[in-house]
């Protein structure tokens, strides 16, 4: 059990550590002082950025959308590689496909559609959705609290009339304050896939094959009508009392703006309209 207990502890805090941004980035970005936000500050392009350490598989490099730039075409692109950030002589200009004709890179556009990989000559499974209220999102074995992983609009003036996309997780995937993620699965062979997840929804596998025994870092590249993102920590174990407590609330209300009315603390009010 207490080596049970370092393991954790050791994997927590290297969880910790990697969810920033690596001090090397595209010639466009700029980090803030703790290397969780990036934001591409001139055109549409030069805006990669990398994890500051490879992942451990199972684990979620998790972004928000927290800026757009109108006037621009295309989206945040995301993904992995096997590439040590502080090995690049040149960091490339794009992710697609610059980064990505180095090889050992696999990055993926995100649009309103995500297209899965399959085994040949095999159709794509249905995903089963799992309810908004369910703590966990379950990917093969990988079991990750699914709160953290979904995005949510600002409740404001009309935000009833959002209320049924509020209560089903459900934002654009491009929207500001989307959230999207990047991790790897190992698999039977040695191998491992790379699943990209949606405001809490699994997209399935994105790329299969990865070298699951080489370091593999999290790609974002801040492109075209992102503007800006900001790192998301994702704490791995069972949900707060807390994050139940506003679970529970958020199910039987009937519009966000109803919080206001409830006799609660207002830090807890707060809580509970995800703000």
């Amino acid at each position: 059990r207490g080596q049970l207990k370092i393991a954790v502890a050791a994997m927590a805090a290297r969880c910790r550590l990697a969810a920033r941004f690596h001090h090397v980035h595209g010639a466009n970005v700029r980090l803030d002082a703790s290397r969780t936000r990036a934001t591409r500050v001139e055109s549409f392009a030069n805006g990669l950025c990398f994890s500051q350490e490879p992942l451990v598989p199972g684990q979620i490099f998790l972004v928000e959308i927290e800026e757009k730039e109108l006037g621009w075409c295309g989206h945040l692109r995301v993904g992995l590689t096997a590439h040590d950030p502080q090995s690049l002589e040149v960091v490339p200009e794009y992710s697609l496909p610059d980064l990505v004709n180095m090889g050992d890179t696999w990055v993926f556009a995100i649009t309103r559609s995500h297209n899965r990989v399959t085994v040949d000559g095999e159709e794509a499974p249905a995903r089963a959705q799992s309810p908004p209220w369910e703590p966990f999102l379950l990917i093969e074995r990988v079991r990750i609290p699914r709160d953290t992983l979904v995005g949510r609009s600002r409740p404001g003036r009309y935000s009833h009339i959002l209320d049924d996309l509020y209560k089903m997780n459900v934002l654009p995937a491009t929207a500001r304050r989307s959230r999207i993620g990047v991790l790897y699965a190992p698999q039977p062979d040695g191998t491992a896939d790379m699943h990209i997840v949606i405001n809490g929804e699994d997209m399935g596998p994105s790329a299969r094959h990865l070298p699951a025994t080489r370091p593999l870092y999290a790609v974002v590249d801040v492109f075209a009508s992102t503007k800006s993102v900001r790192v998301i920590p994702v704490e791995y174990g069972f949900p707060s009392l807390q994050t139940l407590c506003r679970l529970v609330i958020q199910k039987h209300i009937v519009h966000r703006l109803a919080i206001d009315g409830l006799d609660l603390p207002l830090p807890l009010k707060s809580f509970c309209k995800h703000e």
